[in-house]
């Protein structure tokens, strides 16, 4: 009886115990893992050059990398150990081959070796001027409309491509390698159709929209480019709209059907 009062007690310290000793060493292990080389950060500071052609790769001040493009979003950063890891839509990491007070070798996403020089050339700093990263697209109002005849009817369609703030970031790779984001607009476009003076349809389109129609993954750095108009049929007038990952060949083509009562269908 002794000793079955004493496991019953003794099982639960042993199993504190060892929860405190897992949890202290998880906490140990997170603090490890996440310590930086503020030395090596702070060598880091300032412009650094190609190399072999003398152009500037970036800027560091603080804990930010700043680019000398106007597309290129400013990254944080951290070194930890001999690995440079940046923070933008994706954590990336790269190998430092070799850091001195004016050298900097590291490994891009290639495996190439990248290899900069610090410059204390203040002509330099134009490149990294206090304008912000410009966003990539056509940034204007687009208006279309035509009158179509079919059957008996008068039809008269509507476009108009209105450009928004709305921000989509599409992770690129820079001339060292590097991957940096890039910064678009998405655009909203308002489609409308007519019969006479009746009106038979009239929405906002989005890209979400088509979220059954574009892989979620692509429709994320996509945007909605144009909506252009196709022809009529006997299921309705068609649209061609363009879901397009900016700077990359991949375009999603959906065929927006709308009939006469007003329905409304996407095919891919």
């Amino acid at each position: 009886m002794k000793k079955e009062i004493l496991t019953r007690l003794f099982l639960p310290i042993v199993a504190i115990v060892l929860t405190t000793v897992a949890c202290g060493n998880r906490k140990a292990n997170t603090g490890k893992a996440l310590s930086e080389d503020l030395t090596a950060k702070k060598m880091l500071q300032g412009v650094w050059l190609d190399e072999d052609e003398e152009d500037p790769a970036f800027r560091v001040i603080g804990d930010t990398i700043f680019y000398p493009d106007s597309t290129s979003q400013p990254a944080y950063f951290q070194i930890v150990k001999d690995t440079l890891i940046l923070h933008g839509s994706n954590i990336v990491k790269y190998q430092i081959l070799k850091q001195a007070p004016h050298l900097f070798m590291f490994k891009n996403q290639n495996g190439d070796v990248v290899k900069l020089a610090k410059t204390s050339d203040r002509s330099y700093l134009t490149y990294f001027g206090a304008k912000r990263p410009a966003a990539l697209n056509q940034n204007k109002l687009i208006k279309r409309d035509s009158v179509v005849v079919y059957g008996n009817d008068r039809y008269h369609w509507y476009i108009q491509v209105n450009p928004t703030t709305y921000k989509v970031v599409k992770p690129t790779y820079n001339d060292d390698g590097v991957e940096v984001d890039n910064v678009y607009f998405d655009n909203i476009i308002h489609l409308g159709l007519f019969r006479g003076a009746t009106q038979i349809y009239s929405h906002d389109i989005r890209k979400d929209d088509f979220d059954k129609q574009v892989p979620s993954q692509a429709l994320k750095q996509s945007i909605l480019s144009d909506i252009v108009y196709t022809g009529a049929s006997t299921d309705g007038f068609h649209f061609n709209a363009s879901v397009c990952i900016p700077d990359s060949p991949t375009s999603y083509q959906i065929l927006i059907i709308v009939g006469f009562n007003g329905s409304i269908k996407y095919k891919i």
